[in-house]
């Protein structure tokens, strides 16, 4: 049966929410493989895992060995090291947060620029490392593009439905999803 010229995708919209949503849910994986779960009286709640806070330290170093442009290795070495601690913390932190965002629909402009800035870090931390590595990052900065380009939470997502619930809120008037 051959193609007809209208043939492409009947509902682009909906692709790109499932695109939208595995992203956020590969920045969610970050609750189990950088979190740790704590009791605290009757609520059990997420904090930074010290496995992670002592993973990183070495996984900067490996990038500091991979031979990166000299410009951010000295950013790694005087900055990123010394404050590998906080880094770490705020790396597992703020995927959780993109993650969260992503997948519920929910300020997904704010949250596909949280990721935007995360993934361009950890590409400029993968230089060296090989095309597997800066690829990956290549194509997560790409989808970031296109999320907050086309305003990607408003199809199966929070943003798209404060927009039609409530379209007097300040959440829906703002630019943010």
């Amino acid at each position: 049966m051959p193609l007809r010229a209208d043939s492409g995708p009947r509902r682009p919209d909906r692709a790109l929410a499932f695109l939208r949503i595995v992203t956020g849910l590969w920045f969610l994986k970050s609750l189990i493989t950088k979190f740790t779960w704590t009791s605290v009286g009757v609520l059990i709640v997420p904090h930074v895992s010290q496995r992670w806070i002592d993973f990183l330290p070495t996984r900067l170093q490996d990038y500091v060995a991979s031979n990166p442009p000299e410009w951010y290795r000295d950013f790694r070495v005087n900055h990123a090291l010394p404050n590998a601690k906080l880094l770490a913390q705020a790396t597992a932190v703020g995927e959780v947060a993109v993650g969260l965002s992503l997948t519920l629909g929910l300020l997904t402009l704010l949250g596909s620029l949280g990721g935007l800035w995360l993934v361009l870090n950890y590409f400029f931390a993968s230089l060296g490392q090989g095309f597997n590595q800066e690829g990956f990052h290549v194509l997560l900065m790409a989808c970031f593009v296109v999320f907050i380009g086309a305003r990607a939470g408003r199809r199966w997502g929070l943003d798209g439905w404060l927009r039609r619930r409530h379209p007097r809120s300040i959440l829906a008037r703002l630019p943010l999803g």
